[in-house]
């Protein structure tokens, strides 16, 4: 868009109050990502000092490019695997190897600055599938100690607070206010799921998004750039912790962004209650920050390591694991993936990544004997390197040549993916650990997953998978095929490892996010969630973190932490 011009926008400030290391601060936060961003607005508005601790730097806009090899071969945006190795493994009999499982976003704002934006709620059936489904062998499936109705009024602050575009469907559950912003229109590739979901007799309803549809303070509305997931927003109009909670903090005067500071581990007394944490800054010089109080909002595959690399004599086993809970029950989302090309250009390449979903198949017909369910969205979010070297052709197609190159001109503007979003299991089997032997640039035990998907998991990606092609064909696909189903070994949602439970044998975290076996301990992130929902666990990762730092500072300013 040469003609394009941007909205000038007053700067972010990043001058903030600065602590000094041994100044015991009420909190300090490891993470500022989607949770560590809410968790520093709540808790510094509430008149609590805050030091945040952040591993990446402290972009702003000015900061972000469209360069799909820096975004996706140089990690411009993300965890580095060059210097922060991890290993994966099928099983626990297997022998670990050395290969990316894991992807986040790396910087002040976290995965908010690079994600898609899809913000589905949870429904009702996402607290309680467990016991409506009842037990499932080689699964820890079990309730969340809170209802939907418990956490809708903060499901409504991330709406608010956030920013999130969108209209009620009449399929959603209870919500007590609209949305802040009407939704966006619908793309190409949105007017044709429209189509192809009446078909099938389902409905396509505008996709809730965490990208302004509207101007907001600050912000600009979206200007359909076409470079959205793993970039970022160059208007503020994708709603980052970056550009909407972390400013908050700032201006409150008691919040302390520190970004380049990788902490390594959370230290306790004798009484085993917190003290403070150790990190690297920049130089990777080590410095310990006092804090009456810890909150690691880390991700699902970060928060474990921390707590398994911060044990002690008085926790061998590592902080907060007296239960050996601590990083089991790792869940990715699901899902299911056909292609179609059409005749005509869609250009599904152009704008936000998703304008419709179908959610008809949400929660499934019992008599198909599969447990859980999920959503559809029309998407193209591939690049033209990722279309060319991945899997964008049909599988029959050349890989060299004149023909090939023909393809993947004709091609690009007309392809389209049907995503399947689906739940997943939580199994016990499925990990994070420390690697026995490979470790950081900064000499610290890496993560070592171990994950599997289970058997009926499978059969349900497959369901969904089948059902993406129906959709593609009731849409005018002149040629659909389906992405192999097979169990996962990479992911960028991080589910599940450090469980919220009432019992201090099955679970970590307490349904105030309140470790167990520490009382000056918080974890709020994607950590602390019992089942993953349907395929979007962003808004609940930011909904639960509003209600944990409502509940956090009552437990402070009444003395009780």
């Amino acid at each position: 868009m040469p003609d394009h011009v941007h909205l000038s926008l007053p700067p972010l400030d990043q001058s903030t109050v600065q602590y000094a290391p041994d100044d015991a601060v009420d909190f300090v936060i490891v993470g500022s990502g989607a949770a560590g961003g809410v968790m520093a607005k709540e808790l510094s508005t509430a008149g609590f000092r805050v030091v945040v601790l952040e591993q990446g730097p402290w972009r702003t806009e000015k900061d972000f490019v469209h360069d799909e090899l820096k975004i996706w071969n140089e990690a411009w945006l993300t965890n580095d695997f060059r210097v922060s190795p991890n290993t994966f493994r099928a099983t626990a009999h297997d022998k670990a190897r050395v290969q990316p499982a894991i992807l986040y976003g790396r910087g002040v704002g976290g995965t908010t600055v690079h994600f898609s934006a899809n913000y589905w709620r949870f429904r009702e059936i996402d607290f309680v599938e467990a016991s409506r489904t009842g037990a499932i062998a080689g699964t820890g499936f079990a309730d969340w100690p809170i209802t939907y109705q418990e956490l809708e009024p903060y499901y409504t602050k991330v709406d608010w607070e956030v920013g999130v575009a969108g209209v009620p469907a009449p399929s959603d559950p209870p919500r007590s206010k609209p949305y802040p912003m009407p939704p966006h229109p619908p793309k190409s590739t949105g007017v044709l799921l429209e189509q192809g979901a009446a078909k099938l007799g389902w409905t396509a309803h505008p996709a809730p998004l965490a990208i302004a549809s509207t101007p907001l303070p600050g912000r600009g509305a979206c200007i359909q750039c076409g470079l959205c997931l793993g970039f970022g927003c160059e208007v503020r109009a994708k709603s980052s912790s970056l550009v909407s909670v972390i400013p908050v903090a700032v201006a409150t005067g008691r919040c302390e962004v520190r970004p380049d500071s990788y902490v390594r581990k959370i230290e306790t007394d004798t009484a085993g209650r917190v003290t403070g944490v150790k990190y690297f800054d920049a130089r990777k010089a080590e410095i310990f920050q006092r804090a009456k109080a810890v909150v690691v909002c880390a991700n699902g595959a970060e928060t474990p390591r921390l707590l398994l690399n911060s044990k002690s004599q008085r926790f061998p086993h590592g902080l907060a694991n007296s239960s050996g809970v601590v990083g089991t029950h790792l869940m990715f989302n699901g899902g299911g993936t056909s292609l179609g090309v059409f005749e005509h250009e869609v250009n599904g390449f152009k704008g936000l990544v998703a304008s419709r979903v179908v959610w008809d198949l949400y929660e499934l017909d019992p008599a198909l004997g599969l447990v859980g369910g999920g959503g559809f969205d029309y998407r193209f979010d591939l690049t033209p390197i990722q279309f060319a070297t991945g899997d964008g052709l049909p599988p029959d197609s050349p890989r060299w040549g004149r023909e090939y190159k023909r393809l993947l001109a004709h091609n690009y503007t007309r392809t389209i993916e049907c995503y399947g979003h689906t739940s997943s299991l939580p199994m016990p089997t499925n990990t994070i650990t420390l690697d026995p032997t490979v470790k950081d640039a900064w000499g610290i035990p890496a993560i070592r997953m171990t994950y599997q998907d289970h058997p009926q998991d499978l059969r349900l990606y497959k369901y969904f998978t089948d059902r993406a092609e129906d959709l593609l064909k009731a849409s005018g696909a002149v040629r659909t095929w389906q992405r192999p189903v097979e169990s996962q070994a990479f992911s960028v949602h991080l589910l599940g490892t450090c469980r919220m439970g009432n019992d201090p044998a099955t679970s970590v975290v307490d349904k105030f996010h309140r470790a167990h076996d520490v009382p000056n301990l918080f974890i709020v992130d994607g950590s602390s969630l019992v089942t993953c929902g349907r395929g979007q666990p962003t808004m609940t990762i930011q909904a639960l973190a509003f209600r944990a730092g409502e509940h956090v500072a009552g437990f402070a300013g009444r003395g009780e932490i």
